[in-house]
């Protein structure tokens, strides 16, 4: 019999939580389990593409426990997306960078600051920065053997390389990830190696999942459990995942602090250019609010102020080399011509010598549909927009570009976005096969193009989810 005060239904409602719980717990457990494999299955330097299996298994987990999750709320659904949330996260500590090697010119450049020297003035194969090389950077002789490791000039006539890519170039990441990379190293235990970029990669993409979970509750495990996560911020360790943390929290700082979003949003860009797309979603619905310009102008101000800022000691200190090799990446990627895999998608429809250009075009077209029809009081969906097309425009090859998106997805609620970063999985780790990419891209506008078609022709499926609210966490 029900005690007195509780009603049958909250009796029957018991066993109906716990299966709620179970049905999510289960899939979250195979998932943290897959991922503990995927992390050991395979590197860049052995078999990159040997990793598409068992990363594809973990997508598929991810989207049965993200669904089955749909059915908790309350305490139950917030521990949850925390538990799994740590226990997604810690799966990237399990080995050493997998599929990128990027990491280890963010210890050098640390290092290099670390030494009072600008890492804009000398790339890494630069005989003057011999005293802080070490055998974990540089290594020697036997140690040299691999398709990760990068030949060097040896004085002696000994067999020396190093794991730092593009060894002779100057570094290409902005002065607010320079500033992180000194602070990682000066907090870094002695012969700690790459584990304390993991360890602070992890923070930050546990830190973006509680501020997901403050402000979009719902859909905070859309980031907490995606295996992006695991996988490109904290096993590869890359510097985007601040740019992500800062992103999101501009974009809820713009609607109410427009200057504070807008200096956020510069301290993003001085992470890594990319989250400076997302600037026309701030500025959401001002050509049609002619009352906004101050407050857009406050923005578009706060946020170049910031960036200027970032900037000014290395531009005092190394003059004209902080833009590194900027261009030579651009260029060397195939964004300033049609060369490689870039512009896939645009390419099977027109001619190559179209393909910069009409690219230009989408981006700005899609910027302007948002500057005039977006929602002010919902920033995160015109960033996901603008951000979303961008990618399909121009099929970038790195997958740990699209954790920006991961981040826009779990703030506005369109689940068809998240094919994005599939695609830019796919077109990484399947480079080897030059179509797998482009198929993957076309897939994933496909899936863009068709969940649009479906809400626009479905009036339940018009509203999208509705902005996120500050709750109180239990």
């Amino acid at each position: 019999m029900p005690r007195s005060g509780q009603g049958p239904s909250e009796v029957r409602s018991a066993p109906g939580r716990v299966i709620g719980v179970a049905g999510a717990a289960v899939p979250l457990v195979a998932l943290v389990g897959a991922l503990a494999v995927t992390m050991r299955a395979g590197s860049l330097a052995t078999d990159p593409a040997g990793l598409l299996g068992p990363y594809t298994i973990c997508w598929a987990l991810f989207a049965v426990t993200v669904w089955r999750l749909r059915r908790l709320s309350g305490r139950a659904a917030v521990f949850l997306v925390v538990a799994g949330g740590i226990a997604v996260t810690a799966t990237g500590l399990l080995a050493p960078p997998a599929t990128s090697t990027d990491s280890f010119r963010y210890a050098w450049d640390g290092r290099v600051q670390a030494a009072g020297l600008s890492p804009y003035d000398r790339a890494p194969a630069d005989p003057a920065l011999a005293p802080l090389r070490d055998r974990w950077l540089f290594p020697e002789g036997a140690a040299c053997r691999g398709r990760d490791r990068y030949p060097l000039p040896s004085a002696t006539g000994a067999r020396s390389c190093t794991r730092i890519n593009r060894p002779t170039v100057h570094t290409i990441y902005p002065p607010l990830a320079q500033a992180y990379f000194w602070v990682v190293d000066r907090l870094s235990p002695e012969g700690s190696r790459h584990k304390p970029l993991q360890a602070g990669g992890a923070v930050l993409a546990f830190a973006t999942t509680l501020v997901l979970l403050r402000v979009a509750p719902a859909r905070a495990a859309w980031w907490a459990w995606c295996p992006a996560v695991p996988v490109e911020a904290v096993n590869n360790a890359h510097v985007d995942v601040l740019g992500v943390l800062l992103t999101v929290v501009a974009l809820i700082a713009v609607v109410r602090h427009g200057v504070l979003g807008g200096a956020l949003l510069g301290a993003a860009t001085a992470v890594k250019l990319l989250p400076a797309v997302t600037l026309p979603g701030a500025l959401s619905g001002l050509l049609t609010r002619p009352r906004r310009v101050p407050d857009a102008l406050a923005v578009v101000g706060a946020a170049v102020l910031v960036v200027a800022l970032a900037y000014l000691p290395y531009v005092l200190a190394s003059r004209a080399s902080v833009l590194g090799y900027l261009f030579g990446y651009v260029n060397e990627e195939g964004y300033g011509d049609t060369g490689g895999n870039r512009y896939a998608v645009l390419r099977l429809l027109l001619p190559d010598s179209w393909a910069v250009p009409a690219a230009l075009a989408v981006v700005a077209a899609a910027a302007v549909v948002v500057l005039w029809r977006g929602d002010a009081e919902r920033p995160w969906q015109g960033a996901l927009t603008v951000t979303g097309v961008a990618f399909l425009a121009f099929t970038p090859g790195y997958s740990w570009y699209a954790l920006l998106v991961v981040a826009l997805v779990a703030l506005d609620g369109r689940w068809e976005w998240l094919a994005v970063p599939v695609a830019g999985a796919v077109a990484y780790l399947g480079r080897a096969e030059p179509t797998a990419g482009t198929a993957a891209y076309v897939a994933a506008a496909l899936v863009v193009a068709g969940a649009a078609a479906v809400r626009l022709r479905s009036p339940a499926g018009r509203a999208l989810p509705p902005p996120p609210q500050r709750v109180q966490q239990p």
